[in-house]
């Protein structure tokens, strides 16, 4: 249970986005429900064990039968770090904004995110959510990747079958993902985003034109790096890099979650 215990409390920070309510001081402590879920009681197999049974994050990086690293597994985030704030390890004034991204981020930001999409239960969109504080497990296959996420209960493909992106893209939340494999590192491109998210709860915006490139490394079996790239010619006067770190999840399992249900902390969002 505390695996869960602990995600729940998380993801509804994350999800509902109390952290805008948070700064008008508001505890919304009556908001996060924590059902008594049931889980699967089982050890995740071909998992490297010290001798004490605990799971050797430092253990060899796995691979598939290609040779290629497998990504394969349950991850979640490192805490909400890069949720809050997407530039947190950037220096003041290295967010290059273009004055009208300037005026859109400082205006989210004295309203306390009260309009952030987020909070209303709408998708989180890439990349904000590499970051979101729920777990989630990647599939590894010939040709695709998949990503099924907790949060939201939903999902996310990067086809890696040497697919170009489609002439007509339909905008989306996620947007359209290919990939490919340059040595250990996978090489995930993404176009045709919406642009209605934003980058985080801090109120980073973005555009329809951003274009996204996210490297996935997996260094170790217990650990991920991800290099984020957003390339936004509309907000940004260049392409700016985050880098984000999330762990491995073991003898655990994915549980639904739908945000929508017994929502209890838009009511609070208090703007300017």
């Amino acid at each position: 249970m505390a695996r869960h215990l602990s995600f729940h409390l998380s993801r509804q920070s994350a999800e509902t986005d109390i952290i805008p309510v948070m700064k008008t001081g508001l505890l919304l402590c009556c908001a996060i429900c924590l059902p008594a879920a049931a889980q699967w009681d089982v050890k995740t197999p071909n998992v490297p064990r010290l001798p004490n049974g605990e799971p050797n994050m430092n253990a060899p990086t796995p691979r598939t039968a290609d040779g290629k690293p497998s990504l394969e597994g349950i991850w979640e985030p490192n805490g909400l770090k890069y949720l809050l704030n997407i530039a947190a390890d950037l220096k003041p004034g290295e967010v290059p904004f273009r004055p009208e991204a300037f005026t859109i981020y400082q205006t989210r930001r004295e309203n306390n995110g009260e309009e952030d999409p987020d909070a209303r239960c709408l998708p989180s969109g890439m990349p904000r959510k590499d970051a979101i504080t729920s777990p989630y497990k990647i599939l590894q296959s010939p040709g695709l990747v998949v990503f099924l996420y907790e949060s939201r209960t939903t999902f996310r493909q990067i086809f890696t079958d040497r697919r170009t992106f489609p002439a007509d893209m339909q905008p989306a939340w996620n947007g359209y993902s290919i990939g490919h494999w340059d040595g250990d590192t996978l090489v995930v491109e993404t176009r045709g985003l919406n642009g209605k998210p934003w980058l985080d709860s801090d109120g980073h915006p973005l555009s329809d034109a951003m274009q996204l490139t996210e490297k996935f490394r997996r260094p170790d079996f217990g650990h991920m790096e991800i290099e984020i790239t957003m390339d936004d010619p509309k907000m940004y006067t260049k392409p700016w890099t985050v880098k984000e770190n999330p762990h491995l999840l073991v003898d655990t399992e994915l549980i639904e979650y739908s945000c929508n249900e017994n929502e209890k902390d838009l009511k609070h969002l208090v703007g300017k």
